[in-house]
């Protein structure tokens, strides 16, 4: 307690020195954060206005697209006018709220692809009773829990980081971290490090083991089944399945990275394994949907025509 340093600000110290190439980059992904909002505003829009798609696989697409707004929203207005800056300091209220919301976003991507797992479980193994499991009131009470509980979860979590005296402020990350925050304390972090393993078996563990046993449950049954019957589940399932390859594989690169001292790392691979997870996801989740899945690709390209 006597070496922690009072410092109101942190410093995000990944940033690396482009000169006049910043505003290329930032009108770059200024571009990108644009068709990432546009993008999943599309696919919530047709979901919403078709009533064809009324129907739970659909509704927890759109669910998705909108905690991708969500995580975007939360990342890169910070992110690009960080691009132009020669200074990247963040407050103390605004890195935790940073925090939460990246981290929420992570958790509801997490929980929300572990519905849409269940979905298809019920649709391939128990066709006969997906109607009646699979009502309009269990839609609501499994959108509600994906949101709410990951945000009850990280008051808990950023509420034991706040408490910590820190003996520094310099964050190696492009943003807030909580893992880089917690390893700054000048104290023992025994209690931040038991609640962050619970919560991350919680929102990750769990949905990730229940996604891979709903898709060997999957498998079990296309296999004793006809090719025509294959074809309809590999149509409606591969979409899932790409979108939960390419989260695990972000996460897992981020996961990575902060465990790995930055200085051994070239800074521009370090930037981009960090981009990634909060970047992938909100740009290819609309694609794979909006164009694997036909029901939804046919009212995008209606909808433009009419236009």
């Amino acid at each position: 307690m006597e070496n922690s340093t009072v410092s109101f600000y942190f410093n995000l110290t990944m940033f690396v020195n482009i000169g006049h190439y910043r505003y290329p980059a930032f009108a770059f992904c200024l571009l990108l954060y644009s068709f990432i909002i546009t993008a999943n505003l599309i696919i919530i829009l047709v979901t919403s206005q078709e009533r064809t798609l009324h129907e739970p696989m659909y509704m927890f697409i759109a669910l998705l697209s909108a905690n991708s707004l969500y995580g975007s929203t939360g990342f890169f207005p910070r992110f690009l006018m960080d691009l132009l800056s020669d200074n990247h300091v963040i407050s103390h209220v605004a890195c935790f709220c940073q925090i939460y919301v990246i981290y929420t976003y992570a958790s509801n991507e997490m929980t929300i692809l572990g519905i849409i797992a269940y979905d298809r479980y019920i649709a391939v193994c128990h066709p006969l009773h997906y109607h009646k499991k699979m009502t309009s009131n269990t839609v609501l009470k499994l959108a509600a829990m994906a949101w709410i509980f990951p945000a009850i979860g990280l008051i808990g979590c950023i509420s034991l980081s706040a408490r910590l005296p820190l003996c520094g402020n310099e964050i190696p990350k492009i943003f807030c971290a909580n893992w880089n925050i917690v390893k700054l304390s000048c104290i023992p972090t025994v209690v931040n490090n038991i609640y962050g393993l619970l919560f991350t078996i919680s929102t990750v563990f769990i949905p990730l083991s229940y996604v891979l046993y709903t898709y060997l449950r999957i498998v079990l049954v296309c296999w004793r089944s006809s090719a025509e019957f294959k074809g309809k589940v590999f149509q409606s399932c591969l979409p899932h399945v790409i979108s939960f390859m390419i989260y695990s594989i972000t996460g897992f690169c981020d996961i990575t990275l902060s465990r790995f001292d930055i200085e051994d790392i070239n800074p521009f691979v370090a930037v981009i394994l960090s981009l990634e997870f909060v970047v992938i996801p909100p740009l290819l989740n609309p694609l794979v949907y909006g164009l694997k899945l036909p029901e939804i690709r046919r009212r995008i390209l209606r909808t433009l025509s009419w236009y």
